[in-house]
């Protein structure tokens, strides 16, 4: 279970203005376990109710909203006592019961001392269609993919994942481990942080079932636009699905509609865009063409990139040959790169959780994201092979005069007067180094 999220999880727990807490995040990403291990850790008792499985739940809130019948109803259904102080009650996949849902108002407007947490697949698309969501009466906690440095600990790198996380300053790594851990990166880029993939991985070490448990995740994601989303927006939807892929494997790596079909405009699109980012199955990077605070008002969100939520998902999306693992450092530069690029923004999405943006000047350069610190923004280069060349950068320092200029690639840690070189897998650490 993630470090963070769990200590988030504790806090929540023994907050006496407590709300109840609903874990948002896309399908398969652990939702569930994640609150049951919670549960089992924290609680004497965890009560469970999932509104899928069990097709007799959703009828027990047709009624009154009124907690206390509520929770005396769920009693008399589990055949268990609920103790306000002692007992998780989790309600999962609450998007099918839309006043299941609702139902959290009333918990805490008038029962804030029970614990109750709640998860579900497509639960953003759910919440931004509900007239009736509980606005203001919940705490939101947003669950992403495994990042590179969970991955460690999944499959036993625990020490290494200590040392990273310690790191301060721009001094180079040891080059043996550095080396090492360039193949430990490989190794995520093509298995991705998706709970069920690592489990597998970590079990039986052998990347042609890693390989048939994603394409079973795309599946499933694919099945999930024929069932939830509007009709008319299906067909869209999974266009939109299946270009992301596509689109990063361009040199210029910006989403254009007209890539899909001459006549495609970005307005047909709107609503199935909104649909995949608000199930979490993807993040959306805007163009800035000043780079001021805050940046959300001086982006444009007409000109964008699409990244998917997972490395490993984009490889098999893309159906990456494993071989490449083992050829060199070929692996960062498939797709022009593309798949580095993905893996920062995923890694920089799951660290700050907040939107991402780029910048470019006039067609002769690009800084690949841009990072608000406490008093700066920080301009981030990505580079997908071993080369000293920095031109966007320094257009970019010469233009607006930044303090640091950072970049990451494959190369070891280092500072050249106000260039900071990162290694890909310490991506994480960019803003407190």
């Amino acid at each position: 279970m993630k470090r963070d999220m769990y200590q988030y999880l504790k806090e929540w727990k023994l907050s006496t203005r407590r709300k109840p807490l609903i874990l948002n995040g896309a399908r398969q990403v652990g939702k569930t376990y994640a609150l049951q291990h919670f549960g089992k850790a924290c609680f004497e008792n965890v009560v469970y109710l999932n509104f899928e499985q069990d097709e007799k739940l959703p009828g027990y809130f047709n009624g009154s909203l009124d907690p206390k019948r509520l929770l005396e109803t769920i009693e008399i259904h589990t055949e268990s006592t609920i103790d306000p102080q002692k007992t998780l009650l989790i309600f999962d996949e609450i998007q099918e019961c839309p006043r299941a849902l609702n139902s959290l108002k009333y918990f805490c407007e008038e029962a804030r001392e029970y614990h109750i947490a709640a998860a579900g697949s497509l639960l953003g698309v759910k919440t931004s269609q509900e007239k009736g969501f509980p606005v203001g009466k919940v705490n939101f906690l947003h669950l992403y993919p495994l990042t590179f440095f969970e991955f460690l600990s999944a499959i036993e790198h625990d020490k290494l994942r200590s040392h990273l996380e310690n790191i301060d300053d721009c001094s180079p790594i040891p080059e043996p481990l550095h080396a090492k851990l360039i193949e430990l990166l490989k190794l995520y880029l093509f298995i991705g942080g998706m709970p069920e993939v690592v489990s597998e991985y970590a079990e039986n070490r052998k990347l042609e079932d890693v390989r048939e448990t994603q394409l079973e995740i795309l599946e499933a994601y694919e099945k999930d636009f024929a069932k939830h989303a509007p009709p008319n927006e299906i067909m869209k939807i999974t266009t939109l699905w299946t270009q992301v892929h596509r689109q990063l494997a361009k040199e210029n790596k910006k989403f254009i509609f007209a890539a899909i079909r001459k006549s495609a405009r970005g307005r047909d699109f709107e609503y199935a865009m909104q649909w995949l980012l608000d199930a979490g199955l993807i993040h959306k990077s805007c163009f800035v063409p000043t780079p001021k605070f805050p940046l959300s008002a001086y982006a444009n969100s007409n000109i964008f990139k699409i990244f998917l939520l997972d490395i490993g998902l984009l490889g098999a999306q893309s159906n990456l040959n494993p071989k490449l693992i083992i050829d060199g450092n070929k692996l960062f530069t498939e797709f022009k790169g593309a798949l580095v690029e993905n893996f920062v923004a995923q890694e920089l999405a799951s660290k700050s959780r907040r939107n991402l943006y780029y910048w470019a000047s006039e067609g002769s350069a690009e800084v690949d994201f841009l990072l608000e610190g406490e008093h700066e923004i920080y301009p981030l280069e990505v580079k997908s092979g071993e080369t000293s060349r920095k031109k966007s950068l320094l257009i970019y320092g010469k233009k607006y005069s930044p303090e640091f200029l950072s970049r990451t690639t494959p190369m070891n840690l280092k500072k050249d007067g106000n260039i900071c070189n990162y290694p890909l897998y310490l991506i994480s650490r960019f803003l407190q180094i």
